[in-house]
């Protein structure tokens, strides 16, 4: 039995979207870091301070893996998008990226936040204590 040009191209659309199915499988298994607590520094004590750090050093190295994992995720989906012939396919590959690269951008934001607000924290915590 010969499958017609028609059934063919179907199956190929039908194997594009498990793969994209899997690619969003994978943004799935990119984990989000929790941000730490802001600290109050002009409150905090030195303890406080140090296990705020660690949090904070806790957060960015969370983060980064997350955003290798979102990485991997828009360059899979731009390789979909490129490698497509479907329009629809491609337009869900495109979709994947767009959501992957601005996950990414987000990740990048919250982590020059969470550094930001544990220096301001800082800052606090060496003028109320005379350092």
């Amino acid at each position: 039995m010969t499958n017609t040009p028609a059934q063919v191209m179907r199956a190929a659309i039908a194997a594009f979207a498990l793969g994209l199915a899997g690619a969003a499988a994978q943004a799935a298994d990119c984990d989000e870091p929790e941000r730490p607590p802001a600290l109050d520094g002009g409150t905090a004590s030195m303890e406080e301070m140090l296990a705020g750090q660690k949090q904070v050093k806790a957060f960015q190295t969370a983060n980064m893996a997350y955003m290798q994992c979102l990485e991997k995720n828009f360059q899979a989906a731009e390789e979909n998008a490129k490698e497509s012939s479907d329009a629809a396919a491609r337009a869900i590959a495109q979709k994947e990226y767009t959501d992957s690269v601005e996950a990414y951008n987000a990740a990048v934001s919250a982590e020059e936040e969470v550094a930001g607000a544990f220096n301001v924290a800082l800052r606090a915590y060496k003028a109320a204590n005379g350092k």
